[in-house]
């Protein structure tokens, strides 16, 4: 076993460099003291009796970095994760949403897929499937496969059953899944208008015009660039009044976008602001 203190921080940050220039996957600005304890951990799982090791293997051996991918992003998720969130989202969005012809939402960072499938529940819900179109991206394309699949452990349905009730749910919500042995499977009906793909909040542009954003407990392992760098990312993607949700632990305020959005309730959940007083400053030179 490898223990944290013998990872150097030179020996890491040198490790990370060379996989964004190997393979474009840049590491480097993730929160350093997250990023440590994972590599740790994938050295005592994979059993590398030295960080040296752990290197090699990803150098030479470039089959493995799918590994490790899978072991530096986080991937903890729930369906209807923290309720009073989505109730807002169900309250405060998804009416307004309902006032374009075609809605684009991007969830960004959505792991296996259990969040998507909650927003797609409530757009059904609110009578806006039809014509809502759910941009599903992660870093990591085996948990994409996990997501397009939409089958989760049964174990789990107890409690997502709890947070779908507690976000305002209006059915069993056992209509929404069948039960298979161990797993459930998510009905047809929600993925029809989900696009799932792989995307690089570091490295990668934006693709589409949104009117709803969402990412949460992303964000949290960034350091405070990288941070700034997704916002203006974000920024750049969403359309004007569009909205923006963050995790529990993650905000606008401080950044340099804050001014340009505001809170629209107790919830992470942000709207832009329909004049961009950027493009009039602009003008005044």
């Amino acid at each position: 076993m490898i223990e944290p203190d013998l990872i150097r921080d030179e020996e890491l940050e040198k490790l990370l460099i060379e996989i964004a220039e190997l393979y474009g996957y840049d590491f480097t600005q993730y929160s350093k003291a997250s990023i440590k304890r994972r590599v740790n951990r994938i050295c005592v799982i994979d059993k590398f009796t030295s960080f040296a090791e752990l290197r090699y293997q990803l150098i030479k051996q470039p089959s493995y970095l799918q590994r490790f991918i899978e072991e530096i992003t986080v991937n903890v998720t729930e369906m209807f994760r923290d309720p009073s969130f989505y109730k807002a989202l169900r309250d405060d969005v998804f009416p307004q949403l309902g006032t374009y012809p075609i809605i684009r939402i991007w969830l960004a960072g959505c792991s296996t897929g259990e969040e998507v499938y909650s927003l797609a529940i409530i757009a059904k819900e609110t009578n806006l499937i039809q014509k809502t179109l759910f941009y599903a991206t992660d870093i990591n394309p085996s948990v994409l496969e996990k997501a397009r699949d939409g089958i989760f452990p049964l174990s789990q349905m107890k409690l997502y059953s709890e947070n779908y009730i507690n976000s305002g749910g209006l059915k069993n919500f056992s209509d929404y899944y069948t039960a298979n042995y161990d797993f459930a499977r998510f009905n047809d009906d929600l993925k029809q208008k989900m696009i799932f793909s792989t995307h690089n909040l570091v490295s990668d542009r934006s693709f589409n015009e949104f009117q709803l954003i969402i990412c949460r407990n992303v964000l949290i392992y960034f350091d405070k660039d990288l941070q700034a760098k997704v916002f203006k990312l974000f920024d750049d993607s969403l359309e004007h009044l569009g909205f923006l949700g963050l995790g529990s632990k993650e905000t606008l305020r401080f950044s340099q976008l804050d001014k340009h959005y505001h809170q629209i309730s107790t919830e992470k959940i942000w709207r832009k602001q329909k004049e961009d007083k950027r493009l009039i400053k602009s003008n005044h030179f």
